[in-house]
């Protein structure tokens, strides 16, 4: 939860920082490098060194999330902090959709049922429909929230392919330099870096790092295996909605009724499509019996 929590700030960090897409996306990563660094050296004195190819495939996953974090940064621009991350979420759903066309694995029935409704919530996310809609323009802050989760999806999928379940830091810090490189690179082609942001744009940028890049991924990568499937997707259930009502008190953003219902649909979609409801409703009724039978004690 408290990795969730620190994701759900990173866009109103971004909003904050107020620097270009490509400037937030170097700047979040260059500031992690040093932290992240000191965990992964440790960590390989505990656990020892990665193979090539796992040091490959992580630095590869991080030219992924260079692209990844730049079109949420300019989505961020067009449809607000709170939505991008909505829509930037949609990831987990991509996944299971690449390894359904690229690797051959057959979705699930929750899979294909969430689509269509997180799609539909996208649709109202885009003020495509009803008026007064927030966001610059909020198609377009779609269309690119929809790429940053595509790019998403492909450093997740690269990214496990390097893992071996010993190794935390030492992945997230080579995909961390190789995002540093790529979105510095692409900024400097686009031409929207900013090799020296101002103060307080430093101050932002570093918090984010720190918060989001290091903290918040580190968190989660630790509680993945020694939670059940099911409380993880709960959980991180939880980031996307944190962000679009934080968005609403920090840097006041309003989106429409309709656009709350998007997230609603989206959010649902995403439920459906990666949380295993018959093991919760499974769980449920165990705990339920557990208490009928502790209340009958004497």
């Amino acid at each position: 939860m408290a990795g969730a929590l620190c994701l759900a700030f990173s866009g109103i960090l971004v909003v904050l920082a107020a620097v270009s897409p490509s400037t937030a996306a170097t700047y979040r990563a260059a500031f992690a490098i040093p932290p992240l660094l000191l965990l992964a050296s440790w960590e390989e004195r505990r656990q020892g060194p990665r193979t090539s190819r796992q040091r490959t495939l992580a630095f590869m996953a991080g030219i992924f999330f260079a692209a990844d974090l730049t079109f949420f940064h300019h989505a961020i621009l067009f449809v607000g902090a709170g939505l991008a991350t909505v829509i930037a979420n949609l990831q987990v759903l991509v996944v299971g959709v690449v390894a359904w066309l690229l690797l051959g694995e057959r979705p699930s029935n929750r899979l294909l049922a969430g689509v269509p409704i997180a799609l539909l919530g996208v649709l109202l996310i885009s003020g495509a429909v009803g008026s007064g809609a927030f966001g610059a323009d909020p198609g377009i802050g779609v269309v690119l929230g929809l790429a940053a989760a595509a790019c998403y999806a492909g450093y997740l999928l690269v990214l496990r392919r390097g893992q071996d379940g010993r190794h935390v830091a030492g992945p997230i810090l080579d995909a961390t330099i190789a995002t540093a490189i790529f979105a510095a690179l692409g900024g400097i082609v686009v031409g929207d870096l900013q090799p020296l942001p101002a103060w307080p744009a430093v101050g932002w940028l570093a918090l984010l790092a720190v918060s989001a890049q290091v903290t918040g991924g580190l968190l989660i990568a630790v509680a993945l295996p020694r939670l059940p499937a099911v409380n993880t997707s709960l959980l991180l259930l939880s980031q996307p909605v944190a962000s679009v009502f934080l968005a609403m008190l920090i840097v006041s953003e309003a989106p429409s009724a309709i656009q709350l219902a998007g997230v609603a649909l989206v959010v649902l979609g995403v439920a459906l499509g990666t949380v295993p409801l018959r093991r919760l409703a499974a769980g449920a009724g165990r705990s339920a019996t557990m208490e009928t039978h502790a209340n009958d004690l004497p």
